[in-house]
């Protein structure tokens, strides 16, 4: 008997795989600014028809942002976000501090293979004078991301840069908030430099000193914004 199992074709499957893409990006981003705020219970059809798209990529989108400690589903009762789970998020602020303060010891040690040009190429972007620093904290947020990466990846080892890559995936959703105020964004850029110029006289103490201050000031912060945050948008939910 000839097969009769459909197969969509492969430009369809690629453009359903776009708008689930979409979809998962859309809400994500509506955690993120609160426009879902932590509690928020919802259907799949009020996001179908808000979004403008079929219930499948809608159903999808959920199930990743499910797996990723985002949503959860109510048994016959739609969906909800979950409130944030800071105890998590300072593990993995723990987590990340571990791996940024080992990272820079090993930058500092004269033995090691290092990735020079990365280092270089901070250098660029944080040791500029203050009329060149970017005010978009969107800009910034991108580039603080990258700054500690690469101060991991420099120190060569591939499986703490992996380890760390996940790390930045699962808080960049918070850590972001850090960036929506400008003294913040002055202090990232005067906290960068000191940390890059220890780094670079090999005074590995003293780097990652300022290192963890810098990583415990921006989780002090972060929390207090998100708190905020939760807080401004229910109320305005109310009204």
């Amino acid at each position: 008997m000839p097969n009769t199992v459909k197969t969509r074709p492969a430009a369809e499957e690629a453009a359903f795989r776009t708008r689930a893409d979409e979809v998962y990006a859309q809400l994500k981003r509506d955690v993120a600014e609160f426009s879902l705020v932590p509690g928020d219970r919802f259907t799949e059809n009020e996001i179908s028809e808000r979004l403008g798209v079929s219930r499948t990529p809608v159903r999808q989108a959920l199930f990743r942002l499910q797996q990723e400690g985002y949503v959860e589903v109510l048994f016959r009762s739609g969906w909800r976000v979950l409130p944030f789970d800071f105890d998590q998020f300072e593990q993995m602020y723990d987590l990340r501090m571990v791996l940024e303060t080992t990272a820079v010891h090993r930058l500092c040690e004269s033995d090691r293979r290092i990735d020079r040009r990365l280092l270089d190429s901070l250098v660029d972007t944080w040791l500029v004078p203050v009329a060149q620093r970017s005010a978009d904290g969107v800009q910034v947020a991108q580039w603080d991301e990258a700054f500690h990466c690469s101060l991991v990846a420099a120190a060569g080892n591939a499986e703490m840069a992996r380890v760390h890559r996940d790390v930045t995936d699962r808080i960049r959703i918070i850590r972001r908030l850090d960036f929506t105020q400008q003294p913040r964004i002055d202090a990232t850029y005067d906290e960068h430099a000191k940390i890059l110029k220890a780094v670079r006289a090999n005074r590995g103490d003293q780097a990652a000193m300022l290192l963890r201050a810098h990583i415990e000031t921006s989780q002090a912060e972060v929390r207090k914004i998100t708190l905020h945050q939760v807080h401004m948008a229910r109320n305005a939910g109310r009204r």
